[in-house]
């Protein structure tokens, strides 16, 4: 697929900046309202009362609104500009991440969280399409920016939440879930800035329906790996710490492995992207990450205080499934509109599969008192990774599957090849290859 577009003038120039700022600031802030749960978790426990379920509950809620809140994401994209749709997520976000924070009761504390979990939602599912509708030829570039700042905010929060709640005394788990307010409301401030593009217009707007993607066998493989390697993800962000306290370790000493963890994914985060661009590339990553997992599982579940860097170490090198996965969304589609509607089912019901994992962490633990359960969960979720991953790395477009059901402009068919991407942003024309040319953008 090659741009058709102009070369971009200095004022273009300037306006793809701002945007690509705005990307990576609202990167930035994805996992800041998840990963702050996890140090502080006993000290939750504690101060609002909850049984051992609930706060399984408590680390799976984010991962069900990412679920929920995530397909709202091209209704409101194809109603309003995507940059007030960011940008008002964003405030919700603060918003929510203060609530959550001055709770004084479980159900207080979920509302909080809900609405702290809607600029996570809604940019998980936005961003993929908007990279592809603004630097089609950089995706590899662009994803990693911004999961390389997903990364960084993720170690930060999981590393500095419990020193503020520690520094802050009695109640400190407070100061520390509500500080990351601050970070989403800067990073509103570029997408309020981003002007609209002339001549752009709703009218013109295609749309993918979501149910149209259940259609094909790509997508739903894509949705189930994607599901099973946030799960990984997600117990390791809610759970990892307090097993480690359970095992031995201080407070501060599981709060700093699990922020070494999130460490590791920063330059993965950053090198997985441009490499799975390349399709021969692909599948040998599948097995890398793979054999990590099962190295960082079995060693924290047979000799937890042994090597508990080493363990998390290889754990953080397994989460490179999502940033590459993230990739594929991009690669996997052939449009901007393709991509987010892809992006939105592949996230929205994967995150679905995978909140219930700490939830069924939770329920384990409190009926067996130990860990057991949660490792074989994991390692049978790494078994279907592996397999799955032979499918999504083959290269394919899930407009090819499904192109029948497609609307004339969203996708590639048999009677255009020059498709126009428009919604209240400036339009993208593309020409696509039907020779089952490079997914590269």
């Amino acid at each position: 697929m090659s741009s058709s577009a102009p070369a971009p003038t200095g004022s273009r120039r300037r306006g793809l900046a701002l945007i690509a700022t705005a990307i990576v600031l609202t990167g930035l802030n994805l996992r800041t309202a998840v990963n702050s749960i996890g140090p502080v978790l006993e000290e939750i426990e504690n101060g609002l009362g909850l049984s051992s379920g609930l706060a399984g509950l408590v680390t799976s809620l984010p991962v069900l609104c990412f679920a929920a809140l995530g397909f709202a994401g091209p209704p409101l994209s194809a109603r309003f500009r995507d940059s007030h749709v960011l940008a008002g997520a964003l405030l919700a976000m603060a918003a929510g991440l203060v609530v959550r924070s001055l709770a004084d009761g479980f159900p207080l504390f979920v509302v909080g969280t809900v609405a702290a979990m809607t600029g996570g939602a809604l940019g998980n599912v936005l961003l993929p399409g908007l990279v592809k509708r603004y630097f089609p030829g950089r995706t590899g570039l662009l994803v990693g920016a911004y999961s390389t700042a997903l990364s960084v905010g993720a170690a930060v929060a999981s590393v500095a939440t419990q020193p503020i709640a520690d520094a802050v005394g009695e109640g400190g788990w407070r100061w520390a879930l509500g500080i990351w307010a601050v970070a989403a409301l800067v990073a509103a401030l570029p997408w309020v800035l981003v002007r609209p593009s002339p001549g752009a217009s709703r009218a013109t707007h295609s749309a993918v329906r979501l149910r149209v993607l259940l259609r094909s066998r790509l997508a739903l493989a894509l949705t189930v790996f994607f599901g099973l390697q946030a799960m990984q993800a997600y117990v390791i962000v809610g759970w990892s710490a307090q097993y480690l306290r359970d095992a031995g370790l201080s407070a501060a000493t599981a709060g700093l492995l699990l922020g070494v963890n999130s460490v590791v994914a920063i330059p993965v985060n950053a090198v997985v992207p441009m490499l799975t661009v390349r399709p021969r590339l692909q599948w040998p990553l599948v097995c890398f990450f793979m054999s990590c997992y099962v190295a960082g599982w079995v060693g924290l579940w047979t000799a937890p205080l042994a090597a508990p860097w080493l363990w998390m170490v290889l754990l953080g090198l397994g989460l490179g499934t999502f940033a590459m996965v993230l990739a594929l969304l991009g690669l996997r589609a052939r449009t901007p509109v393709t991509t987010t509607a892809l992006s939105t089912v592949t996230q929205g019901w994967g995150y679905l599969i995978a909140g219930a994992g700490p939830l069924l962490v939770g329920v384990l633990r409190g009926a067996t008192g130990g860990y057991d359960g949660m490792f074989v969960l994991l390692l049978v979720g790494v078994a279907g990774l592996w397999s799955l991953g032979w499918l999504v790395t083959r290269d394919r477009f899930v407009d090819d599957e499904i192109a029948h059901l497609l609307p004339v402009g969203a996708g590639a068919t048999p009677d255009a090849d020059r498709i126009g991407v428009a919604g209240t942003e400036a339009p993208v024309s593309s020409r696509v290859s039907r020779d089952g040319g490079s997914p590269r953008g």
